[in-house]
């Protein structure tokens, strides 16, 4: 006999019992833990997953999100066998299609980037489409990508079978119960309660779909996701359909066509969506729809009558719209929150649940057993998110754009255009009374690039050179051969203070910040099997006093290392201070003049040599001061009290004028340090890389006294070798651009990915990072005796490769 009542205490308890929290129950099982209790506040299945489309796409927009989409498409086949259950899962294939030559060139880079991961993809002629869906008009179709491997599923079934299997193991699931209350102590979750009595546990995961915000604000989590009315419609039966017909994604006229039983299913991602449960959602919601709006999408079933003619003389036998949840940069949520230990969060899909539950459960299972996940998670840790983000007014109003953008053009470079304006320097209307374009990371709006020669200051899209090419590559001009100025304010700080200080910050950090005072010291924060974590600087301002800066989106994953990892008795003091200061960095080889003639200081090489801090005085107005670069050059970055930074930006600029400062923003930082070949975090190093990996052990320090977190990993790393580095590598002037993801080739091989890159407007080429893998321990001589490649929209293109920086490769510049 089944259990009635949930038992008084478990290992884990997952919250939601939609296909993602059945799918992390599944793998807990497989993984050996099985003291799980799985609660649903009604029915399984019976929030969102029920009413899925069923899809079950492998390639998403980069790298982490395509190896889970992947995986949960080889789970899937396998799924019935091993459970018994049936799931309805069919590799039917999908044909994405374009309509313009930007889609194209969309796709023709998807199927380059699909070969990073071994996923069959190919570019086919309009004809081949219609001859495998018949009826479909390809007359304005100018090229699509067929990908054999993708699939569909009835989402029900599928997570029925998913349950059996974690029932199978020994995890028990309880439906129509509600957790109402969610309990910690010392910052570490203790377990859940609600109508059916209490459960202690080790671990909680929110699986809650629409209602895990909700779930999340029970113990102070941020969870920011909001519904939105999402449609689909079912015709009548249409004779003579085929049977397994391919899915056919038509993204420029926001659609996709699906066989059903000898139906049709065709699916709407708008534009501009319809927010849903503003003022809650009901308690007894489930299996629930929401009222049709026909005339909201009226105007994209005249585009599937466009695409398929026989639609318009077939009946609809149903009109769905139900609620899916959407996050503000449209990825989901996986991984421990930041403010409570042992809570983890698997929520947030943006309608791509089905496709990505295989994985997220995966990803979680491993966490929970094995403390850290085995992919690089970054995109969609939920670490990334900040608090503010939670506002319910700031997610209304960005879900209105996030349902389209999934079949938006993926541009390069796009910014949100909703929900923007929150965030700004202080110095924001002067950067804007300058020409500055902003774009938004971490919702502060930033100074991307800076309008000039007749140019405004709005995007104008492009996968070649965009609107304001011309504009950045005048910036990284001035910042190689004059001086420029950056605003970059949104640099995450933290003063770090208090007797155990040293002590605390030298075992988290991979290099030795027990060091003089007025050092400044570039190092990582690694886990324990030597990877990633962070990647700033560490400056040491008095005996018991650090400055820790890191960059904006890295505010949260920071905090919450930094906070997690200092002894409970540690007579440390942590403030963020990132609101305290604005930050002003002044670059290039005439910073040392104009700095020189804005204060009485000696700036001089041998006053103020790299790596230093010192206390300047700028007019009337103290300023911390450090020697240090992102750019490749001699600079400074101005660390100066908010009320103050009015004033010292308006005596950097007047004194500026005579020195021939140029405002430069965040597109021309990205060039200049990819030219030097600088990683950047959460791009080119991250939790699965380690320092030797990615060519930055010159800043461990083995021998320090009393170690540091990974040393031992990274230990036995160096012993055996590592088998993959991250080179700098170069395209001629006439390739086409590099963003990221894309494969690289040795000798004609699939060695790697490109990792991040831009135009390198000093060397006159394009310019990339990424990662080769090598058949031994990296050998030099396997760089320097093979021909490398990298793959660009369908097409190869000789690449030129360095272990180190094609621009000043000494950083002469840097230290002169």
């Amino acid at each position: 006999m089944p259990e009635k009542r949930p038992p008084g205490a478990a290992r884990v308890v997952i919250i939601g019992g939609g296909i993602v929290g059945c799918s992390v129950a599944y793998h807990l099982a497989k993984l050996g833990c099985t003291d799980v209790v799985l609660l649903e506040r009604k029915s399984l299945t019976g929030g969102t997953t029920w009413h899925a489309a069923g899809l079950v796409g492998q390639l998403r927009s980069n790298h982490s999100l395509t190896e889970l989409a992947k995986y949960t498409t080889e789970l899937y086949a396998t799924l019935e066998a091993e459970t018994g259950q049936g799931t309805g899962f069919k590799q039917v294939g999908s044909y994405a299609l374009a309509t313009s030559d930007g889609r194209l060139d969309e796709l023709r880079r998807m199927t380059s980037m699909a070969r990073t991961f071994e996923i069959e993809a190919e570019m086919v002629d309009p004809g081949v489409v219609a001859a495998q869906f018949p009826g479909l008009n390809v007359d304005d179709v100018v090229g699509a990508v067929h990908i054999p491997g993708d699939a569909q599923t009835n989402p029900v079934d599928t997570t029925q079978a998913l349950a059996a299997g974690a029932r199978q193991r020994g995890v028990r699931i309880f439906e129509n119960v509600k957790v109402t209350e969610i309990r910690s102590s010392g910052g570490q979750v203790t377990g859940v309660a609600g109508d059916f009595g209490e459960i202690e546990a080790e671990v909680v995961v929110n699986c809650a779909g629409i209602w895990a915000r909700e779930v999340g604000e029970l113990c102070g989590v941020a969870v920011p996701l909001h519904a939105a009315e999402h449609y689909y419609v079912v015709t009548e039966p249409i004779p003579g359909l085929g049977g397994d017909l391919p899915v056919i994604r038509d993204a420029d006229n926001c659609i996709y066509i699906k066989g059903d039983a000898g139906k049709l299913l065709i699916g709407i991602f708008e534009p501009v969506a319809k927010p849903w449960g503003m003022a809650g959602i009901p308690n007894d919601f489930c299996f629930d729809v929401l009222p049709d709006d026909m005339a909201h999408i009226e105007p994209y079933l005249l585009n599937a009558m466009r695409r398929l003619p026989v639609l318009e003389d077939t009946g609809l036998q149903l009109v769905f719209n139900g609620p899916e949840s959407f996050t503000p940069d449209d990825n989901y949520y996986i991984g421990e929150a930041a403010e409570l230990g042992n809570f983890f969060v698997a929520a947030g899909f943006n309608s791509i649940g089905i496709q990505s539950a295989g994985g997220a459960g995966w990803m979680i299972a491993e966490w929970i057993v094995n403390g850290q996940p085995p992919l690089d998670l970054t995109p969609v840790d939920i670490r990334r998110i900040h608090p503010f983000q939670n506002s319910a007014a700031y997610l209304h109003d960005r879900t209105v754009e996030t349902l389209g953008l999934l079949y938006a053009m993926h541009w390069p470079y796009r910014q949100p255009e909703t929900a923007r304006g929150a965030r700004r320097s202080v110095l924001h209307s002067e950067l804007r009374a300058k020409g500055a374009c902003f774009g938004a990371v971490a919702g502060w709006e930033r100074a991307n690039w800076y309008a000039s020669g007749g140019v405004a200051p709005a995007y104008e899209y492009a996968y070649g050179k965009q609107n304001w090419f011309d504009c950045s590559a005048a910036e990284h001009h001035a910042a190689r051969s004059g001086v420029v100025l950056f605003d970059q304010s949104s640099f995450s700080k933290f003063l770090v203070q208090g007797a155990d200080a040293e002590a605390v910050l030298n075992y988290i950090c991979a290099n030795n910040v027990a060091v003089a005072v007025g050092r400044v010291v570039y190092t990582q924060w690694l886990n324990e099997r030597g990877g990633i974590e962070a990647d700033l600087t560490v400056t040491r301002l008095a005996e018991d006093r650090y400055l820790v800066v890191t960059a904006a989106a890295t505010h949260t994953f920071v905090s919450a290392w930094l906070r997690r990892r200092t002894p409970a008795n540690a007579r440390v003091a942590i403030t963020d201070v990132t609101s305290g200061y604005c930050t002003l960095s002044i670059m290039g080889p005439r910073s040392r003049d104009l700095l020189g003639a804005l204060c009485s200081s000696d700036v001089s090489n041998q006053a103020f040599r790299f790596a230093r801090h010192r206390t300047l005085e700028i007019g009337y107005a103290p300023v911390h001061a450090l020697r240090t670069t992102y750019v490749g050059e001699l600079g400074w970055e101005l660390y100066i009290p908010t009320e103050f930074a009015s004033y010292v930006y308006e005596k950097i600029t007047e004194q500026g004028e005579g020195f021939g400062l140029k405002h430069a923003g965040y597109h021309a930082l990205n060039s200049l340090r990819l030219e030097k070949a600088y990683r950047e975090w959460g791009h080119d190093i991250g939790p699965v890389d380690t320092p030797i990996e990615a060519g930055l052990d010159f800043v461990v320090r083995f021998d320090k006294e009393g170690g540091f977190c990974g040393r031992d990993a990274l230990l036995r790393q160096k012993e055996r070798g590592a088998e993959r580095r991250l080179l700098q590598f170069s395209l001629d002037e006439d390739a086409p651009f590099v963003y990221h993801d894309e494969p690289i080739y040795r000798d004609g091989r699939l060695a790697g990915r490109v990792t991040s890159a831009a135009f390198g407007h000093t060397l006159a080429k394009h310019v990339a990072l990424g990662y080769v893998e090598s058949p031994d321990a990296f050998d030099p001589d396997y760089v320097q005796s093979g021909c490398f490649e990298i793959g660009v929209a369908n097409e190869t293109h000789q690449a030129h490769v360095s272990p180190g920086p094609f621009y000043d490769p000494k950083s002469s510049r840097v230290r002169s």
